[in-house]
């Protein structure tokens, strides 16, 4: 097969968003999400609901990516899937699919680790967006996961810091539930964060050693600190809810920059790229923006639609090992805990 005309298939199951993608020599031709509303009733994506919403997903969304790519299931080169980390039950739909089609079509099946894909999202053929060259600096954000990773190549990456309790994700939404926002909080506590003043109110930051993050602490002094306004003055919240976003915001903003800064010293890496779900914040967009200027660093940010879980960042890894004929065989399982 000539490296011209190389079709991967994508799929993505890790959590609550079943997603499939098809991509010809780097460059997307469909990148299509079903999102599941369902947990929004319950505060946090329920497993049990969320695989069996991938199971009612999975051939409509497949089905969709190939039509919208303009290719037949027969021009498929290899089916590449999410195998973790994640939620075992989503993952499992997303896998047995995926070993089905390759096996009925006998083309390869390509494993991909979720985390390696945030950051591998950045190698998609994008116009008006660039590469970062090894080696750089990832800082992974999301629901489930924060990370700085070094990158020295496409397969070779190594965590040098992570979170040690809740991921930055979490912060928001267990904030944003003590403010009595809806789920996700992230977005809402973004928006009403440009509407107030950071410096309003002094949350403490963490002191952890090194480059690893805690935010469980934050979360624990955002809960007491609203309790003891709120008894001296009921409507509290209500009325500072732009000013108490803003300053949240601006405090985990300034963890995840302090620890970049200290990355960057110990590695000598100016050039950091972004991604995960949270990497969609406003807040924390600029913030790595400013650090162009106040760091020298150049940052990398992914195009919007391949920050959150997708699949287009699952066929760009499938099709850099295919490249290398990197393939899993008919025996891979899925992963809930896999490490870069």
């Amino acid at each position: 097969m000539s490296s011209q005309n190389i079709y991967i298939l994508g799929i993505e199951s890790s959590c609550d968003d079943t997603a499939a993608s098809v991509i010809h020599n780097g460059r997307i031709l469909s990148n299509v999400v079903a999102s599941q509303k369902i947990h929004e009733e319950y505060g946090g994506v329920v497993p049990e609901l969320a695989s069996r919403a991938h199971q009612q997903n999975i051939i409509p969304v497949v089905h969709q990516a190939i039509k919208k790519a303009g290719i037949s299931k027969n021009q498929l080169s290899a089916v590449a899937f999410t195998k973790g980390p994640g939620l075992m039950g989503s993952l499992l739909v997303g896998t047995s699919f995926a070993k089905s089609l390759s096996y009925g079509l006998k083309i390869p099946l390509i494993d991909v680790n979720h985390m390696q894909g945030h950051i591998l999202a950045h190698f998609i053929d994008e116009d008006g967006f660039d590469k970062p060259p090894f080696p750089f600096l990832a800082m992974t954000i999301s629901g489930g996961h924060t990370q700085i990773v070094r990158v020295d190549d496409y397969f070779d990456m190594k965590v040098i810091g992570e979170t040690i309790d809740d991921a930055v994700g979490e912060a928001y939404d267990k904030s944003g539930k003590i403010l009595g926002l809806g789920y996700p909080a992230g977005p809402e506590i973004d928006k009403r964060a440009q509407l107030g003043n950071p410096k309003e109110f002094k949350f403490t930051k963490p002191k952890v050693d090194g480059l690893n993050f805690s935010f469980s602490g934050l979360k624990t002094a955002i809960l007491y600190f609203v309790q003891r306004e709120t008894k001296a003055n009921p409507n509290f919240v209500e009325e500072h809810l732009n000013d108490i976003c803003a300053s949240i915001q601006y405090t985990i903003i300034g963890i995840l920059i302090d620890k970049l800064k200290l990355a960057t010293k110990q590695t000598g890496i100016k050039h950091i790229a972004i991604g995960g779900g949270v990497s969609a914040n406003s807040g924390i967009r600029k913030a790595l923006k400013d650090g162009e200027q106040k760091f020298g660093w150049t940052t990398y940010i992914p195009k919007f639609e391949f920050t959150t879980d997708n699949a287009a960042m699952i066929a760009i890894v499938g099709y850099l090992k295919f490249l290398e004929g990197d393939f899993a065989d008919q025996d891979v399982s899925a992963s809930a805990r896999l490490k870069i």
